[in-house]
């Protein structure tokens, strides 16, 4: 079964940074393109980031200048380093996969129905 599982969210102070991961497991890590996507209360899904399967990046406005995203094929992983952190940026932020090999789509309109997601790993910046 393809699964994701996202760490290293937490409490920080606004201008603070953090760095989350996200895992792969059961399907073919590297020919996919991944997505970053945050649920703040009260508000839409967002797409912050994507990394494709070529190890180019892409962010939201929101996001750029103060996130990296990067890969690491042999370890399965994704990784998305914040720096300057902000309360708006506040929220669940969860790995998902895109269904389809080396093509993804950027922006992204993300749907809970489309691809597949991890779990989400809180982030608080209070």
């Amino acid at each position: 079964d393809v699964q994701l599982v996202e760490s290293g969210g937490g409490l920080v102070q606004p201008g603070g940074s953090l760095r989350l991961s996200c895992t792969g497991s059961g399907y073919d890590f590297k020919a996919h393109w991944m997505y970053w996507v945050r649920q703040a209360p009260g508000k839409e899904l967002e797409s912050v980031s994507c990394i494709s399967s070529g190890h180019t990046p892409y962010y939201a406005e929101s996001v750029k200048g103060r996130s990296t995203i990067s890969r690491d094929n042999g370890k399965n992983t994704m990784y998305l380093q914040m720096n300057g952190l902000k309360p708006e940026d506040s929220g669940v932020y969860y790995c998902v996969r895109d269904p389809r090999t080396y093509v993804g789509t950027w922006p992204l309109s993300a749907t809970p129905s489309w691809g597949t997601w991890g779990q989400g790993t809180q982030v608080t910046v209070s």
